[in-house]
C-alpha cells in the first residue's frame, strides 16, 4: 500500500507540476510581456512629455523668433522683391562708396511655401570701402550674409576684390 500512496503523491506532483507550467504559459508570460510593453510606452510616453514642456517654457522665444523672421522677408511679390534686393545693394553699395562691378541675381525655390533671393555681388574698393560694405550688409534686417571672399587686386594690398553672396527670404510667393 505504500508503494500505490507513493505512486499517487507523485502522479499529484506531476499534474501539478504540469498545471503551473501551463499556468505560466498562459497567464504568467502574456502578463509579464504585457508589463514590459506598457513600461517601454509609459518610458516613450515620458519622454513627449517632457519635449512638449520644453517647447511650452520656449513657446515665446518660438514665436517672437518666427515673428522677426516674418517681418523681415521680402515682399511676396517676385519682381518686387528682386527690385528691393538690387535697392538695397545700391543702398550699400553708395554708403560704402564701393564699386560694385556685378550683380546676379538668382531664385532657389525651397519649397512652395518659400523661396529665397540669391544675389552674388562683386565689387572693389580699399580696406575702408571693403569693410564699411559688409557691415552695411550686416545691418541690414531683411538680408542675409552667406558668403563672401576678399582678394587682393595689387600687389600692395591696396585695391582689394570683394565677392558677396547675399540671401532674402521670400514666404508664400507669388509668381507672375
Amino acid at each position: 500500500m505504500p508503494t500505490k500512496n507513493r505512486q499517487q503523491g507523485l502522479v499529484f506532483a506531476a499534474i501539478g507540476l504540469l498545471s503551473l507550467y501551463v499556468a505560466h504559459l498562459v497567464l504568467v508570460a502574456p502578463l509579464i510581456g504585457s508589463w514590459q510593453e506598457r513600461s517601454r510606452r509609459i518610458t516613450a510616453l515620458r519622454r513627449q512629455v517632457e519635449g512638449g514642456e520644453r517647447l511650452a517654457r520656449q513657446a515665446r522665444e518660438i514665436h517672437d523668433d518666427w515673428d522677426n523672421v516674418r517681418t523681415n522677408t521680402l515682399p511676396a511679390s517676385l519682381p518686387v522683391a528682386e527690385q528691393q534686393m538690387l535697392k538695397a545693394v545700391d543702398s550699400w553699395a553708395q554708403q560704402s562708396r564701393i564699386s560694385v562691378t556685378a550683380i546676379t541675381p538668382q531664385r532657389k525655390q525651397e519649397s512652395e511655401d518659400f523661396l529665397s533671393i540669391v544675389c552674388r555681388v562683386d565689387a572693389s574698393g580699399n580696406i575702408a570701402t571693403v569693410s564699411r560694405m559688409l557691415y552695411e550688409v550686416e545691418q541690414a534686417r531683411a538680408f542675409k550674409l552667406e558668403s563672401f571672399e576678399i582678394s587682393a587686386r595689387d600687389n600692395a594690398g591696396q585695391q582689394l576684390a570683394l565677392g558677396l553672396q547675399v540671401s532674402g527670404l521670400v514666404l508664400n510667393p507669388q509668381t507672375q
